[in-house]
């Protein structure tokens, strides 16, 4: 028996001592949650602090976004109900004069009719026993002239009838237009409030060193945009041809929106001290002698579009896809425009936002 326990303690010690097999001294349970140094910590919090700064920098610029678009919808209305406006005071005009008119025939009817029942009416059988053939000439082209001024006169009035009925009902029809335009234009204004509002409570989260933090953001995806548009074919080719000077009603339109820099953005501005997008473009083109639509939508559908490659200064750049922006081209691929709340009329890149399109007002 000792000699079977000492052997099985030989063979225990020979195994613990076998070579290339170590082991550790016994010590506390590992953590198994894998630690981070600081430098790693710092890094994480850097990333959740660009991604949060990322969100909120979409966010910000989506609801700015609508309500430029609410804006267009608004000064849209705000044209409406200056043509509605014109039109129904052209129409009053008319409805006066029509008016008046119906009265002088109306006291010209009143007249007649009291001469004829003076005179007992028109008589033929005394026109027949006149006593002579120059009097019974004479009193058949009387006869005649009365009648064809009492028929005038009745066609006068019928007519005149006829288009005070259509100036009123004309009338009525504006002033429901005039009130469909005023209700969508306070609807635009509450929504571009309300836009503004939810925009601005989400910058002031933002302590000064993030919102200086958003700023550099903004810029960078602004550059990084124009960099993929300069890329683009289109680009390449307006770039290659070198920069064209502007000339003409161009430069003035030019000359005046690049004088504007500097000026806040106020959503509905047309000048002179503030300015919306399109408000700056319809004045420089105004100061240039051209009158353009008022909002960046009316100015994509009605002015001429160009190509891309083929732009000029001058000629207008319209963003996204419901053409809601709008800036002035100004050469070497850069736009003079005015942003959005809260920024001032200056010059960018002209792909630093989504192209829709351009159009040439002159």
């Amino acid at each position: 028996m000792a000699v079977a326990t000492a052997l099985v303690c030989a063979a225990g010690l020979a195994v613990l001592g076998a070579p290339g097999v170590t082991y550790a001294a016994p010590g506390p349970t590992p953590d198994p949650t894998p630690s981070i140094s600081p430098s790693a910590s710092a890094g994480v919090a850097a990333d959740d602090a660009t991604r949060r700064l990322e969100t909120i920098h979409k966010e910000v610029e989506e609801l700015y976004r609508k309500a430029e678009t609410a804006t267009d919808a608004y000064n849209a209305a705000g044209e409406q109900l200056r043509l509605q406006e014109k039109s129904i005071a052209d129409l009053t005009r008319r409805l006066e004069a029509a008016q008046k008119r119906m009265d002088t025939l109306r006291t010209q009817a009143g007249a007649l009719a009291r001469a004829q029942y003076r005179s007992g009416g028109f008589n033929r059988t005394q026109l027949f026993l006149s006593g002579s053939p120059d009097s019974f000439l004479g009193n058949v082209s009387l006869a005649r002239k009365g009648e064809q001024a009492t028929r005038r006169l009745l066609t006068d009035v019928t007519a005149t009838k006829a288009e005070l009925e259509r100036y009123t009902k004309d009338a009525g029809e504006r002033w429901k237009a005039l009130d469909a335009e005023k209700k969508k234009r306070e609807a635009a204004k509450k929504e571009i409030q309300e836009r503004l509002d939810a925009a601005k409570q989400l910058e002031s989260r933002l302590a000064a060193q993030e919102k200086e933090r958003l700023r550099l953001l903004e810029e960078e995806r602004a550059r990084q945009a124009q960099d993929r548009w300069l890329a683009s074919d289109a680009a390449r080719q307006l770039t290659g041809r070198g920069s064209v000077a502007a000339t003409g009603d161009a430069a003035r339109a030019i000359d005046f929106a690049t004088a504007q820099i500097g000026k806040d953005y106020v959503w509905g501005a047309e000048g002179p001290d503030t300015y919306d997008c399109s408000g700056l473009t319809l004045k420089a083109w105004a100061a240039a002698g051209r009158a353009i639509p008022r909002t960046s939508q009316e100015q994509w559908r009605q002015l001429p579009k160009v190509d891309v490659k083929d732009m000029r200064p001058g000629d207008l750049v319209i963003y996204f896809t419901d053409a809601s922006h709008v800036g002035m081209y100004i050469g070497d691929g850069r736009i003079v425009h005015a942003p959005r709340p809260g920024r001032q009329v200056t010059v960018t890149g002209a792909g630093s936002m989504p192209v829709l399109g351009v159009v040439r007002p002159g």
